[in-house]
């Protein structure tokens, strides 16, 4: 029998956000980050304001999270422009995704602890 498994889903880690569009911005994903799922933990670029899937052993800043994709896209070769969760929501951590260096549960409680600090409560 052939399995299927189901991407992620725009939104799907959502649990609540503040009214209107308060918790949402359009962000830059910078070229070469690769293929972002929706829900990837995000980190912000120091020097030019993009974004990449926030990693431990980056030292340009994107190394603490700071926003969760709310859309995915493919910046292997370009900027991408997605919309992106950055402040006062609240969001399921069971769906979230990691950067591939951030596989040790005190590694994620760092991530999660760095978006509390943006307002952004992992539940």
């Amino acid at each position: 029998m052939t399995v299927l498994t189901e991407p992620r889903h725009p939104g799907e880690f959502l649990m609540s956000e503040a009214n209107g569009q308060r918790s949402r911005e359009t962000i830059t994903v910078a070229s070469g980050a690769g293929v972002i799922a929706p829900g990837s933990v995000l980190g912000k670029i120091t020097a030019s304001g993009k974004y990449l899937v926030s990693a431990i052993g980056a030292v340009d800043g994107s190394q603490t999270a700071a926003a969760v994709s709310l859309n995915g896209c493919d910046a292997t070769s370009a900027d991408q422009k997605i919309a992106a969760i950055l402040r006062d929501a609240e969001i399921n951590g069971n769906i979230l995704t990691f950067h591939a260096d951030r596989d040790q549960p005190a590694e994620r409680a760092a991530a999660r602890a760095d978006l509390a600090a943006v307002g952004i409560i992992v539940r």
